[in-house]
C-alpha cells in the first residue's frame, strides 16, 4: 500500500443507527476511508472478497453468525475493532487479537482512542511491508486529537510532555499546546514505550526532550516536573537506556522528606 494512502474501512453491523455513528466518526478523521458497509456477515464475506480492507469495526451480536465465530472463518483477516452493546465478550474479542473493543453508544472520543491504537501498531511494526496498511512514515509517526471541535494531527517527534487533567491531557508540544478529553493512561498504553516514559500520576515526558534532571525533577522545556516515588525505578531504568550522562541509579535513592509534598505524589 502507498505510504500515504488512507486505511480502508469497513462497517459489519445490523444496526443502521450504528452503522451511522461509526459513519459519522470515520468521515471525520482525515486518516480514514469508508469503503464500504454490511448489515450481515454473509454480505461482508463477499465485500472482502472483491475490496481491500484495511479495519474492520465488526458488530458482534448479529442475526445468524457471532462477529468473534465470523472473524475465525477469514483466513487472513484485516485489522478489528469490535462494537457490541455488550461488555461480557471482550475477553474473547481479545483473544482474537483485536485492536480494541468499542462498547455501544460509542462516543467520538472513545473511537478516536481505538484509531490511534491502530495507527501505533502500524508504527511499532517490525517491518513496514509487512503492515496491512501505512499511514505515515515511521520516521514522522503521528496520533491526531480532537480539541476546539475539529481533528489535530500532533507528530510524536513534536511531543514535549503530557499533563493529566483528571478525565482531561494537556499535550505540549513544540508549537502548540493542545487540551483534549482522554485519561493518560489510555494515552501511555499507544506511545512508543522506547521515546516516552511516565514520570508521575500526572505526566509523561517525551526521553529525548529532557534538558536536565535531579533526584526530584526532570526539566523540560524551560519547566520543571516531578518524579512520582513509584515511578523512580522506571525512570532510572529509561535514563540509562538512554545513556545520559550522570548515573540514573540516584533516583532508586529514598526521597528527601523535606522536599516539597507535590514531589512525592505519585
Amino acid at each position: 500500500m502507498a505510504q500515504n494512502q488512507k486505511i480502508r474501512c469497513l462497517i459489519i453491523d445490523d444496526e443502521p443507527p450504528a452503522r451511522d455513528v461509526l459513519k459519522k466518526h470515520i468521515v471525520a478523521v482525515e486518516a480514514l476511508e469508508l469503503t464500504g458497509e454490511s448489515s450481515n456477515a454473509v454480505e461482508a464475506l463477499s465485500f472482502l472478497q472483491f475490496h481491500p480492507v484495511d479495519l474492520l469495526f465488526l458488530d458482534i451480536q448479529m442475526p445468524h453468525i457471532l462477529g468473534t465465530s465470523f472473524l475465525r472463518t477469514l483466513k487472513n483477516p484485516p485489522k478489528v475493532i469490535f462494537t457490541t452493546a455488550y461488555r461480557e465478550y471482550a475477553p474473547e474479542g481479545f483473544d482474537l487479537n483485536a485492536v480494541d473493543y468499542l462498547l455501544k453508544p460509542i462516543s467520538f472520543e472513545r473511537f478516536l482512542q481505538a484509531i490511534n491504537k491502530v495507527m501505533q501498531t502500524n508504527i511499532t511494526a517490525n517491518n513496514s511491508n509487512q503492515n496491512p496498511f501505512n499511514v505515515a512514515e515511521k520516521s514522522h509517526p503521528f496520533l491526531y486529537f480532537r480539541t476546539d471541535r475539529k481533528m489535530v494531527k500532533v507528530f510524536l517527534d513534536d511531543i514535549l510532555f503530557i499533563e493529566s487533567l483528571k478525565d482531561y491531557i494537556r499535550i505540549y508540544t513544540l508549537h502548540k499546546t493542545i487540551v483534549t478529553k482522554q485519561p493518560i493512561s489510555s494515552l501511555e498504553e499507544i506511545l512508543p514505550k522506547d521515546a516516552f516514559i511516565r514520570i508521575h500520576r500526572s505526566y509523561i515526558i517525551a526521553i529525548n526532550k529532557i534538558e536536565s534532571y535531579d533526584t526530584e525533577v526532570i526539566e523540560i522545556a524551560k519547566k520543571e516536573l516531578p518524579i512520582g516515588r513509584l515511578f523512580r525505578h522506571d525512570v532510572s531504568r529509561a535514563l540509562n537506556i538512554s545513556n545520559f550522562k550522570d548515573s540514573a541509579k540516584q533516583f532508586i535513592n529514598p526521597p528527601d522528606k523535606t522536599k516539597k509534598e507535590d514531589r512525592e505524589n505519585t
